[in-house]
């Protein structure tokens, strides 16, 4: 196992040496979407309507954060289990979205998908929401705020620990 120090905007450069197993510290811009915001971005590209973040060479962390608190960016931040994106994932793929964080095993046609479009699936430790906050320096409401914790949130991260999966 190697690790590998990732910035944002995500680079060919930079995936092309990841094998499975790998430590990553990504640095930079991650976008947070989870089911309810996933159906979203779906009807927009089914309806050609324009989303509010770019997703080509983007992040999405299935993720849910809890509100911030004393002065903190974010409450806490941990990922949620990424199968329920399964039906999703393929049309995110191939709108360019290269990295998708997550927790669990994702479905034969998710792992096509990723190998088609040179697209990798990072696996974050379950449990660890209080330690994957401490990588976010700040977080941003970007759309959907009436999903509440589902809505979709830019991140700023620095370090934050994934495993390729």
């Amino acid at each position: 196992m190697k690790t590998y120090y990732i910035k944002t905007p995500i680079t060919k450069e930079q995936l092309s040496p990841l094998k499975k197993g790998d430590k990553v510290l990504i640095s930079g811009t991650i976008y947070t979407a989870r089911d309810a915001a996933h159906k979203r971005i779906i009807e927009a590209l089914d309806n050609n309507t324009q989303l509010p973040f770019d997703l080509e060479n983007q992040i999405i962390y299935y993720c849910g954060p809890t509100p911030a608190r004393d002065g903190l960016p974010i409450g806490s931040a941990g990922p949620t289990t990424s199968t329920r994106m399964d039906k999703y994932t393929p049309a995110l793929l191939e709108r360019g979205v290269k990295i998708l964080i997550g927790k669990g095993h994702r479905s034969q046609e998710v792992c096509d998908s990723l190998s088609k479009n040179n697209a990798y699936y990072m696996i974050a430790v379950g449990g660890a929401g209080a330690f994957y906050a401490n990588s976010v320096v700040s977080s941003e409401l970007v759309a959907w705020p009436d999903l509440g914790a589902e809505a979709v949130y830019k991140l700023e991260v620095k370090n934050f620990l994934c495993f390729v999966g």
